[in-house]
């Protein structure tokens, strides 16, 4: 698979988020979704929360034009569950929405690509096969969707994370995969533009949520081409390239249950956070988390080529690296309470 032929997409992708974000920003202010600060945020002026629509429509221009034409269900029922999530994450940005109420409309999204035939296939029982993939594509949503708490973040995580769900999909040769992936990863880059510290627009729900939906889909969609005693070394992929997300939704959802706050209540103890109450500039903390987030996909890429013995090394290292943060993030978070 020649990978030039995905530079058409990626470029398109780009330049529409980069063309439709000042769009967007206007209409937010026209509107009035404007995200407010307040003492769980670190911005300190009205931004307009509209960004994701730019994104969005980046993607569905990229897509639309470019993309093969042979799949035209798969892309009907992702790009269907992605205009959905727009719809709530807008109604969520300018009216708010009660949780249960958010995650019920992220579940109908998770079941328009189950009834389209995109889910894991890991067990032997479909009615496992379908309940893993309605939690998998839910909690990345949110684990995406927390990942929106400083300038940038959610953004360039998305950039790395589809970059390198990129280099498996030409090395697998599966165009879908490609396609979406240098899409998004074209699109969240020209967002960047106007995200990155300091940003002068947000992406609101309506990006994160949409985020966090096509790179659940990603993850699903990257097949790998080996024997079955290799699969259980491919199924780590998605898991390793998705690593910084799924690491930070654990360490909040936990720390937020011993402290009896809801999971999805908002709250400055995220990673970023963390960082930050170290001594990082908000700016340094991410860059930091970017770095962490482009390791982990080169691991990502040398797992997908590794024997059983090699991918036994590379996951344990890498659960053992996440423990040590995790330990030591939670140390420094109850050290900062316990002084304030």
């Amino acid at each position: 698979m020649d990978i030039a032929q995905f530079f058409p997409v990626m470029l398109a992708g780009f330049a529409a988020a980069v063309g439709f974000t000042p769009i967007t920003k206007r209409l937010a202010v026209v509107l009035g979704v404007l995200d407010q600060p307040s003492a769980r945020k670190v911005h300190q002026t009205p931004t307009p929360l509209m960004g994701g629509l730019a994104i969005y429509g980046a993607l569905v221009l990229a897509l639309l034009l470019f993309s093969p034409p042979f799949y035209l269900v798969e892309l009907g029922a992702i790009l269907a569950g992605a205009t959905w999530l727009v719809l709530v994450g807008f109604v969520d940005d300018r009216r708010g929405m009660l949780p249960l109420v958010k995650l019920g409309g992220q579940m109908i999204a998770a079941i328009v690509l189950v009834l389209a035939g995109i889910q894991v296939r890991i067990f032997p029982s479909q009615a496992l096969n379908v309940a893993f993939t309605l939690l998998w594509i839910v909690f990345i949503i949110n684990a995406m969707n927390f990942q929106d708490n400083m300038d940038g973040l959610a953004a360039g995580i998305t950039a790395i994370a589809s970059i390198a769900f990129f280099v498996m999909a030409v090395q697998q040769e599966l165009s879908l995969v490609g396609s979406m992936a240098a899409a998004l990863g074209g699109a969240s880059i020209g967002f960047l533009i106007y995200n990155f510290n300091p940003a002068s627009s947000f992406m609101g729900d309506m990006g994160s949520m949409v985020l966090g939906f096509l790179l659940a889909v990603l993850a699903i969609k990257l097949n790998f081409r080996v024997p079955a005693e290799r699969q259980v070394i491919t199924w780590m992929v998605p898991v390793v390239v998705l690593g910084l997300p799924i690491f930070d939704a654990a360490l909040v959802i936990l720390t937020r249950l011993i402290e009896g706050r809801s999971p999805m209540m908002g709250g400055k103890d995220h990673t970023s956070h963390r960082l930050v109450s170290l001594g990082l500039s908000q700016r340094a903390a991410v860059l930091a988390l970017y770095a962490v987030c482009a390791a982990l996909g080169v691991a990502a890429v040398q797992l997908s080529h590794a024997n059983i013995s090699e991918g036994a090394m590379i996951g344990a290292g890498l659960a053992g690296a996440a423990a040590a943060a995790f330990v030591f993030l939670n140390w420094a978070y109850l050290r900062n309470r316990r002084r304030a």
